[in-house]
């Protein structure tokens, strides 16, 4: 067995995912251009809509949404509040609707609804309706950010995972330059159709999310196995055909992602999930985002700032820390993780708990406590001790882990050879691909990366 697990990312000759095709042909770097083009900006664009749908309730109530619809300050936080409820708790389950289902039927069917949620905002008339579209639009906008990151895991190896989880994860930060713009012009329709002007914004917001829904079903690419784009057929007149879609799978198979050719739901893999002590581990540090260094001296800056223009720059300067950590955080996490269902599950529970707190910051940056604010800041604090010490944690872990197995202590016994490290404690396998296939990154031959 020691020959599997020479090098990361050694695959045995007998396991090559379809092994009679010729891939020798492809040009590597010029497909995965090509995949980039394909399914990067698009998935920016639905997530800068997402960003803009979410954030449009604040630009709503600088237009008198509260007296319109008559309700008072803490009535608008508890709406709020409710948002994050659905939103966090539905998110492990969207994405693995997402892999069953597949991306471009999931993903388009969530957005379309979404839509037609946030168009629905603009006919709200009392508190009631309020919540009740709170709700409906955190349900149906749960699995977005989750189920891109868990499809985008699906397409890249582990290295490439980050940059490109952070250029589709940077058009949040476009959507919050621009919204506002787009809100005061909605608000000059006030009064069309006897509709005030922060009606006019959730319900154009809500029909554009409505077209890109439909545009979504024809342009989101589905998983490698499947894509349309990556096919036998892309091949100059005269030349042998290029497996382009099988090429991709090999090069994920070759970075440890075993199941990147599918696989078929068990519960197992649920479980194999909830089990991992990975998955709690990253909730921590997905909460806390581990923002020290420059996010930290951002927060103290702002808790003993008693300036506008420091407290302006320290705001800033921890936007800067965030969002660059963000997409490398889950990055880290999709990349330790093993088994398509198993990655869709961690990857919901972990965000789903961190985008629960939503419902915690809501609540601690009220207007009866500025211009300090030092209970959020407070907050912030402990939310940046928990992410550094779980990310501590995890690649403490990881670490040791990869130890263990580089010294044999996780060999299992596969029948037909011969290994002196094999334990039945750590299963027994009729082949090393049934030992993949069951154990994920539980396998002896997965290597961690730190």
């Amino acid at each position: 067995m020691e020959d599997l697990k020479s090098s990361e990312g050694s695959v045995a000759p007998d396991q090559v995912y379809r092994p009679q095709v010729d891939t020798s042909s492809i040009n590597e770097r010029r497909l995965m251009r090509k995949i980039d083009l394909r399914v990067i900006p698009w998935l920016a664009l639905l997530y800068l809509f997402n960003f803009m749908d979410r954030g449009s309730v604040g630009n709503a109530k600088l237009y008198n949404l509260l007296p319109d619809i008559h309700i008072t300050d803490p009535q608008y936080l508890i709406a709020l509040t409710v948002f994050f409820i659905p939103y966090a708790f539905f998110e492990p389950v969207s994405n693995v609707f997402l892999r069953r289902l597949r991306p471009s039927v999931w993903l388009s069917m969530m957005i379309f609804l979404w839509g037609i949620v946030m168009t629905l905002h603009g006919i709200i008339h009392n508190y009631g309706g309020f919540v009740t579209m709170r709700v409906l639009l955190g349900l149906t906008e749960a699995g977005m950010y989750p189920g891109i990151v868990y499809y985008i895991s699906s397409w890249y190896k582990r290295s490439e995972m980050g940059t490109r989880i952070a250029i589709f994860f940077s058009s949040a930060t476009v959507a919050g330059a621009f919204s506002g713009l787009l809100a005061v012009a909605i608000v000059k329709m006030d009064g069309i159709g006897n509709r005030p002007g922060w009606a006019w914004i959730f319900i154009i917001e809500g029909l554009a999310t409505i077209v890109a829904a439909l545009f979504s079903y024809w342009i989101i690419q589905d998983f490698p196995d499947t894509a349309k784009f990556l096919t036998e057929e892309e091949h100059s007149a005269g030349a042998r055909p290029r497996w382009t879609g099988v090429f991709v799978i090999r090069r994920l198979q070759a970075d440890m992602q075993f199941s990147a050719s599918g696989e078929k739901f068990r519960m197992s893999y649920v479980y194999q999930s909830l089990r991992d002590w990975k998955t709690w581990v990253a909730m921590g540090i997905y909460m806390g985002f581990a923002l020290f260094g420059v996010g930290l001296v951002a927060y103290i800056i702002l808790t003993v700032s008693t300036s506008p223009a420091l407290s302006y720059f320290a705001v800033y300067l921890a936007v800067s820390a965030i969002y660059p950590i963000i997409p490398n955080s889950v990055a880290w996490v999709a990349s330790n993780v093993e088994g398509t269902y198993k990655r869709s599950v961690t990857l919901g529970i972990a965000i789903g708990f961190g985008n629960l707190n939503g419902a915690v910051t809501v609540n601690v940056y009220r207007a009866a406590y500025s211009p300090r604010y030092r209970l959020g800041h407070g907050i912030v604090f402990a939310y940046i001790a928990i992410g550094f010490i779980c990310t501590i944690i995890f690649g403490t872990f990881l670490q040791r882990e990869n130890a263990r197995r580089d010294r044999g202590e996780r060999d299992e016994v596969i029948e037909g050879i011969q290994n002196k490290h094999a334990d039945p404690k750590n299963g027994s396998y009729e082949s090393v691909q049934a030992a993949r296939i069951d154990k994920g990154d539980g396998w002896s031959g997965f290597r961690y990366t730190i």
